[in-house]
C-alpha cells in the first residue's frame, strides 16, 4: 500500500505559504507516494483546491482527518503541540522544527514514536545538500521583501536622478551580515540604484559582496569570524566594542540600514542601540530581519513598524509570507529533493538511512527516540601536495601552456628546420623552393603569434586565426586561379594541388564563420 503524504492548512498567525504546491504533487505521486492536501491550505498562496486536485491531490475538509491518515506530514512552521496530538502514533513530520528553541515540543513528538525530519537542521556544509537547503532559499525571499519593505517605507528615489526640478541623490544603504538573506538584499538594492554597504564577521565574504555591486566594510579589528556550517560565530568583546563604533559612523550617514545576523541557538545579537537610531537622519528606515528572535536593534517590536526618533523600524517577521506564492514553491521543491533522497528506489518506500551524512544531521527523531544533535560531519581529506620538484623538472626539459620555448629548444629547433630546408634546396626544383619558403615563415610565424596569446583572452584568440585563415585562403584562391603572365595565358595546377585548394578554402571558411559565431555568443553572455 502507498504511503500518504499530508499537507495540512499552517495555523500560525500570519503564515501564508503550504508545504506542497500543485507543480510538485504530479513529481511526488511519479516517487510511488499519494497526497492529500488539507482544503484551504493552498489558498493564502494563490494556489485554489482545484489547482490541487488537478494535479491529482486529494483534498481532506478537515484537518484531524487529515492528520489521522497521513503516514508522512509536510509542514512549513514547527506544529504546535495540539498538531502533534493529531499526528499518528508512528507517523513522520517533515518540515521547519527548531528543536534548540523548541525542547518541549520535542519531548512531545518523541512520546508519539515519531520520525521527524528538521528541514533546519540539515548540514548545509554539505555540497549535495544544496538543492534540500530551505533556510537558504527563505533566506534570499526574505533579504528580497526587506528591500522592497525599506523602499516602501523610504520617502526617495533610491537611485539617484537628475530632473528639471532637482537633482536626487542616490540612497545609502547598509546591510549588516552578508550571508544568504544579506547578499540577497545587497544584490537588490543595488539593482535599484542605491549606494550599497555591507559588513559581515566572515572576511571572506567581501568578494562576493563586490560581485553584487556592493563595498565591504571593514571592522578595524582582526579576528576570524567563520562558525561551522557556514554561520557566523560569536565574536569577542574587543571586536564587538569595534563593530559597534562602525555601526554607529555608519548609522549617521547612511539612510537605510538591514540587519541579518543570527546565530543558531542563541539569541539576536544587538547590533544598533537607541543612540545610533537617534542619530540617524529623519525618515531613514531600519529592516530588522532578526526581529523574530529578539531583533539587531534595541527599539524593534517584533512584527510591527514603529517610528522612533523619526526613524522607521520595521521589525516584520512574516517577510517570507509576504512572497507567499515564491517561498511556498522554492520550499516545495526543497522538500522534494529530499524525499528523493529519503525514497531513492521510486517505489514509495522511505528509507531514512542514518549512514547518510545529510539524512543524520536532519533527522531529529527516530521511531521515538532523540537523536539530535547529529554528531559533526568528519572533514574531507586533503589532496596530497604535488612533489616540489615536479616543476623544476618541467622547466628544464620544456614550457608549459601559453608560455614561449626556451632560447635552447628554439637553437634546436632552428637548427633542424635549417639542415632540413638546406636538403631541400639541393634536391627540389626552383619553382616548389620559394613556396616552401613562404610555407615555412607562415608556420613559424603562426605558430609564434598564437602561442604567445593569453589563453584567457579567447575572443583575441579566434580573430588571430581568423586573420590567419584569410592569408590560406588568399594563397588557395590563387591556387585556383592563377594570375595570367605576359601572353595572357595562365599555369594551371595539376589536379592534385586544385584539390588541395578548394579544401584549404572550405576549411577556412569554417574556421572564419564558426569562429565569428562563437565570438558573437561569447559576447552575448556579457550582455543583459
Amino acid at each position: 500500500m502507498e504511503l500518504l503524504i499530508g499537507v495540512p492548512k499552517e495555523t500560525a498567525v500570519g503564515e501564508k505559504r503550504v508545504a506542497t504546491v500543485p507543480d510538485v504533487v504530479g513529481k511526488l505521486i511519479k516517487l510511488g507516494f499519494s497526497v492529500a492536501v488539507e482544503s484551504g491550505a493552498g489558498d493564502a498562496a494563490n494556489f485554489g483546491d482545484d489547482t490541487y486536485r488537478a494535479a491529482g491531490a486529494e483534498i481532506v475538509g478537515s484537518a484531524a482527518d487529515l492528520w489521522a491518515r497521513s503516514d508522512i506530514v509536510f509542514k512549513v512552521r514547527p506544529p504546535s503541540l495540539e498538531e502533534v496530538a493529531l499526528l499518528r502514533e508512528g507517523g513522520m513530520l517533515i518540515g521547519f522544527v527548531w528543536p534548540a528553541q523548541h525542547p518541549e515540543l520535542m519531548e512531545q513528538l518523541a512520546a508519539r514514536k515519531a520520525t521527524v525530519l528538521a528541514i533546519d537542521a540539515l548540514p548545509r556544509q554539505l555540497s549535495r545538500a544544496q538543492k534540500m537547503d530551505a533556510l537558504s532559499s527563505m533566506a534570499g525571499i526574505s533579504g528580497y521583501r526587506a528591500v522592497i519593505e525599506a523602499a516602501n517605507a523610504f520617502g526617495r528615489f533610491f537611485n539617484g536622478q537628475v530632473t528639471a526640478a532637482g537633482k536626487v541623490p542616490p540612497a545609502k544603504v547598509f546591510i549588516a551580515g552578508a550571508g544568504v538573506a544579506g547578499l540577497a538584499a545587497i544584490g537588490t538594492a543595488a539593482n535599484l540604484g542605491a549606494i550599497v554597504r555591507a559588513n559581515d564577521t566572515r572576511a571572506e565574504v567581501a568578494d562576493q559582496v563586490g560581485s553584487l555591486g556592493g563595498e565591504f566594510v571593514k571592522v578595524d579589528f582582526e579576528e576570524e569570524g567563520s562558525g561551522g556550517g557556514g554561520y557566523a560565530k560569536v565574536m569577542s568583546e574587543g571586536f564587538q566594542q569595534a563593530q559597534r563604533a562602525m555601526y554607529a559612523q555608519q548609522a549617521k550617514d547612511v539612510d537605510i540600514i538591514i540587519t541579518t545576523a543570527l546565530i543558531p541557538g542563541k539569541q539576536a545579537p544587538t547590533l544598533i542601540t537607541a543612540e545610533m537610531v537617534e542619530s540617524m537622519k529623519p525618515g531613514s528606515v531600519i529592516v530588522d530581519m532578526a526581529a523574530e528572535q529578539g531583533g539587531n536593534c534595541e527599539l524593534t517590536v517584533p512584527g510591527e513598524a514603529v517610528v522612533r526618533h523619526g526613524v522607521t523600524i520595521i521589525g516584520y517577521t512574516d517577510l517570507v509570507s509576504r512572497l507567499a506564492r515564491q517561498s511556498s514553491t522554492l520550499y516545495s521543491n526543497n522538500l522534494l529533493r529530499l524525499t528523493e533522497e529519503l525514497c531513492k528506489t521510486k517505489d514509495g518506500v522511505i528509507n531514512v538511512n542514518m549512514a547518510d551524512d545529510a539524512i543524520r544531521g536532519l533527522t531529529v527523531i527516530k521511531d521515538g527516540e532523540i537523536t539530535w544533535p547529529a554528531p559533526p560531519i568528519a572533514a574531507a581529506p586533503k589532496p596530497p601536495a604535488k612533489p616540489a620538484a615536479a616543476a623544476p623538472k618541467a622547466a628544464a626539459h620544456g614550457h608549459g601552456p601559453g608560455e614561449p620555448m626556451s632560447a635552447k629548444t628554439l637553437a634546436i629547433v632552428f637548427g633542424i628546420g635549417a639542415v632540413l630546408f638546406a636538403l631541400v634546396g639541393l634536391y627540389a626544383p626552383a619553382s616548389f623552393l620559394s613556396h616552401f619558403t613562404v610555407f615555412v615563415l607562415a608556420c613559424f610565424v603562426g605558430y609564434m603569434v598564437v602561442w604567445n596569446v593569453t589563453p584567457s583572452l579567447h575572443t583575441p584568440l579566434m580573430s588571430v586565426t581568423n586573420a590567419i585563415s584569410s592569408i590560406i585562403a588568399i594563397g588557395a584562391l590563387i591556387q585556383v586561379a592563377p594570375p595570367l603572365d605576359a601572353a595572357g595565358a595562365a599555369d594551371r595546377p595539376n589536379a592534385l594541388i586544385l584539390g588541395c585548394a578548394v579544401l584549404a578554402l572550405v576549411l577556412t571558411a569554417i574556421n572564419m564563420f564558426g569562429g565569428f559565431a562563437v565570438t558573437r555568443r561569447m559576447l552575448a553572455m556579457f550582455r543583459k
